[in-house]
């Protein structure tokens, strides 16, 4: 699983019947202890209702069709998970409704 923040949407009116009614989700890779963005972006489908600048889990590979709205789709990339907390060496990098 790869910590990302959920930075935009992506719309594409011509797809796929499989991925139709999927959301897709741009995301930025970040940095669990700053909470920086790397500069590293993937399009996600999303399984749990993410939304705008939210901490989130996603998985690639074969692990990204495992999810009930992925099963069977032609996915490399969902979001499985929306954080609500991080915490290291018992600190708190991200709380979520308190950035």
């Amino acid at each position: 699983m790869i910590l990302a923040r959920v930075i935009g949407t992506v719309v594409s009116s011509q797809k796929s019947t499989k991925i139709e009614g999927i959301k897709f989700l741009l995301l930025e890779k970040i940095d669990p202890v700053t909470m920086k963005g790397k500069g590293d972006y993937v399009v996600s489908m999303d399984s749990v209702g993410a939304g705008p600048g939210e901490i989130v889990f996603y998985v690639s590979g074969s692990s990204a069709r495992m999810t009930n709205v992925t099963e069977g789709k032609p996915s490399d990339s969902t979001i499985i998970a929306i954080v609500d907390f991080i915490e290291k060496d018992g600190v708190y990098t991200f709380q979520k409704n308190r950035e």
